[in-house]
């Protein structure tokens, strides 16, 4: 298979990244095309010993990186024109910390495959990702909601996201504590198991506060079959217990991160 047909199928996730990257279509589509005419001027920049992939967006942010505007963070203006709270939240996140961030969240990638493309170690991407989803939470700070049974996993929980700078508003044991403390309050995440101490369901409690308003939900489940079932709209956070905290923060940074409504607690 040729250079150009090993590159093909990636271009268009390729442009993605980057506009995500850049903040803007053009300039993103611009980088793409700088980049492309590099490795036409000189193939041996493409590696060709690990996945085509993987070696795209090394090639792409070895070239992006090496434009010292590009080691500052991205112009408000620019993010503005995009116009996506998403693409908003990119200003504030130092550089590189955003490259790891939306290789991981946005493109998919493996920690192992972003710290090939970063030519960096897994621990030093950790750490990237980290810095990200802290600089995320200083820009979308939020009151967060906790729908769980078991005590010592609420205080992990609860632990974890005021590690992130967001701030508990209740933890709710059943599907009536969670409805009572929702008419009190309006939490700007939701994190909830879906079997509580009586027996009554996270899940239709959580279906019956989204009923009321919109608020992204992030399911941490001993059954994740439950809710995989391909039978009715599926969430787009699902994480396993036992849970890695890591996991679970990851997973609060992208939630916030893609929630269009979400909003600074100092604007509320």
């Amino acid at each position: 298979m040729s250079l150009a047909q090993d590159i093909a199928p990636h271009l268009p996730f390729l442009r993605r990244f980057s506009r995500a990257l850049s903040g803007s279509q053009q300039g993103g589509d611009a980088y793409v095309v700088s980049t492309l005419e590099a490795i036409v001027a000189d193939p041996s920049c493409f590696p060709t010993d690990i996945d085509p992939r993987v070696a795209l967006y090394q090639v792409f942010l070895r070239y992006w990186s090496s434009l010292t505007i590009n080691s500052e963070p991205v112009p408000s203006a620019g993010m503005e024109t995009i116009g996506s709270m998403a693409e908003r939240n990119l200003e504030a996140i130092t550089p590189r910390a955003r490259q790891a961030f939306l290789l991981r969240v946005v493109e998919g990638f493996s920690v192992g495959d972003i710290a090939t493309i970063l030519r960096a170690s897994d621990a030093d991407v950790d750490a990237l990702i980290d810095t990200a989803a802290q600089e995320i939470a200083r820009q979308v700070a939020t009151d967060v909601l906790i729908i769980e049974d078991e005590p010592m996993i609420a205080l992990d929980i609860e632990s974890l996201v005021q590690d992130l700078g967001h701030s508990v508003i209740g933890i709710a044991r059943t599907h009536t504590e969670a409805v009572k403390i929702i008419q009190e309050k309006r939490p700007g995440l939701i994190l909830a198991d879906i079997q509580l101490a009586d027996g009554s369901s996270g899940l239709e409690a959580v279906n019956e506060i989204l009923g009321s308003f919109n608020v992204p939900v992030i399911f941490i489940t001993a059954y994740p079959e439950r809710l995989l079932t391909g039978d009715r709209p599926e969430p787009a956070f699902l994480i396993t217990k036992p849970f890695q905290t890591d996991a679970v923060k990851a997973a609060i940074s992208q939630a916030l991160f893609f929630d269009r409504k979400t909003s600074r607690k100092a604007a509320a």
